[in-house]
């Protein structure tokens, strides 16, 4: 395991990190969804992928834990925004 990781690495995977629990809560509570874009979350999701596909092929170190963390919970704002898309406060109107 290699130790040469990037402190400003570290830094952005624990900001984005710390607000998707935020945004998970408000979800959760609120139970709106409308103008959660699942272009945005698909993207930032496959993000997160290429950076533990990067660290298993490339530069594996305990970081990739900070990339599967964050990757799951993206998933999970994808779980809450199927789970209330219907709702009548998440139409279109």
């Amino acid at each position: 395991m290699s130790m040469h990781f990037s402190i400003f690495e570290i830094l952005m995977l624990v900001c984005f990190g710390a607000s998707w629990p935020f945004a998970l809560i408000k979800t959760y509570k609120t139970k709106v969804v409308k103008g959660t874009s699942r272009l945005f979350l698909s993207l930032i999701f496959i993000g997160y992928l290429c950076g533990i596909l990067h660290k298993i092929f490339y530069l594996y170190d305990w970081v990739i834990y900070l990339y599967v963390l964050n990757a799951l919970f993206v998933a999970a704002d994808f779980v809450l925004y199927f789970r209330y898309r219907k709702r009548p406060e998440n139409k279109k109107s």
